[in-house]
């Protein structure tokens, strides 16, 4: 399972940019070909599931999430929310960090160790240049739409 990680540095406070990162309908409108179904009533706290289907048809996969971790940034402290990737074909976990920068700035950092059942370890150097890709593009799409 490849692990890969990037930062991005926006003019946005801590609270907006996390607000905008853990709003899990709207990562649909970020990700091409993706819906999301919450299987939980908000808020959005530890416990919290939901599904992220990618595809179309037969094709699609489903991204069964948990919160696991649930610390919104609060006063000068970084948030951190922990998903624990729980379906049956995706797996690893994802975290989303949110630092407090001068002048009301925030710096985000996204990890994720990302994992496809039955995908052989050679696959592992595209699936993460892909996963780069495909969630860094989302990450950004999600920072500059309010």
């Amino acid at each position: 399972m490849p692990t890969f990680s990037f930062a991005r540095t926006v003019p946005l406070p801590p609270d907006e940019a996390w607000r905008r990162l853990t709003d899990w309908p709207r990562h649909a409108e970020a990700v091409p070909l993706t819906r999301i179904r919450v299987l939980t009533p908000p808020p959005t706290r530890e416990g919290t599931r939901f599904v992220a289907r990618s595809g179309f048809g037969p094709l699609a996969v489903d991204d069964v999430m948990e919160v696991t971790v649930w610390r919104p940034p609060a006063d000068d402290a970084p948030g951190l929310c922990r998903l624990e990737k729980r379906g049956r074909l995706v797996l690893g976990w994802a975290e989303i960090e949110v630092h407090p920068e001068p002048g009301g700035r925030s710096r985000v950092v996204w990890r994720e160790d990302l994992g496809v059942r039955f995908l052989p370890g050679a696959f592992d150097g595209p699936l993460k240049s892909a996963s780069l890709l495909l969630f860094g593009r989302a990450a950004d799409r999600l920072l500059t739409r309010g």
